[in-house]
C-alpha cells in the first residue's frame, strides 16, 4: 500500500536529483546570443555539426541560439552563421584554410572576421588577448568550408597576424 510517507519521499528525492542537476548545469552556464536572420539555412547547420570542440585551450560551450557556438570561460570566441554575404569593401581579407575572411579591427583586441565569398556568410568575433585569430579560423575553416563557395578576395593576405596591416579589396 502507498501511503503519503512513500509519496513524500518521492517527490523529496525528486527534488533533490533536480536540485543537483540545477548545481551542475551552474559550473558552465549557457552563452546567450542571438542567432543571425538567416540562421535556419541547411549550410549552417551542416557547419554547425562540425564546429571544434576545442580552439587551442577553450573548450566549446552550450548557446541558446541556433547556429552559434562560443569557446571559453569568459568567452573568448564567438561563431555565427546566418549572415547576408558582405559586399566589397577596403577592410584587409586574409585567406586561412582556403576560406575568406574579412577583418573588422576595429574594437581591438577583439577582431570581426565575417567570411567573404559564403553563402551563407559565417562570423568569428574574437578575442585575440586570449587566442590568436589565426588559430581561431584555422579550427573553424574545415566546418566553414561547408559553406557554398560563391566567390574570393582579389589579393587576399595569407597572414591573419597582422590585423589592420595591407588592405586589400575582396
Amino acid at each position: 500500500m502507498i501511503t503519503f510517507a512513500h509519496i513524500a519521499r518521492g517527490f523529496f528525492a525528486l527534488a533533490c536529483i533536480m536540485g543537483a542537476s540545477a548545481v551542475l548545469a551552474g559550473c558552465s552556464p549557457t552563452v546567450t546570443l542571438n542567432p543571425a536572420e538567416n540562421a535556419n539555412a541547411p549550410e549552417c547547420a551542416e557547419v554547425t555539426v562540425r564546429l571544434p570542440a576545442a580552439i587551442e585551450e577553450l573548450s566549446l560551450r552550450t548557446t541558446d541560439a541556433q547556429a552559434t557556438a562560443a569557446w571559453g570561460d569568459p568567452t573568448a570566441v564567438v561563431f555565427t552563421c546566418g549572415l547576408k554575404p558582405p559586399g566589397p569593401t577596403t577592410l584587409q581579407c586574409v585567406t586561412i584554410n582556403a576560406v575568406d575572411w574579412i577583418v573588422d579591427d576595429t574594437d581591438l583586441p577583439n577582431l570581426r572576421l565575417t567570411t567573404y565569398g559564403r553563402t551563407p556568410a559565417a562570423e568569428a568575433y574574437v578575442d585575440t588577448s586570449r587566442v590568436s585569430a589565426d588559430a581561431a579560423l584555422g579550427a573553424l575553416a574545415s566546418a566553414v568550408q561547408k559553406l557554398p563557395k560563391t566567390g574570393a578576395c582579389t589579393a587576399p593576405d595569407t597572414d591573419a597576424s597582422k590585423p589592420g596591416g595591407t588592405e586589400d579589396t575582396p
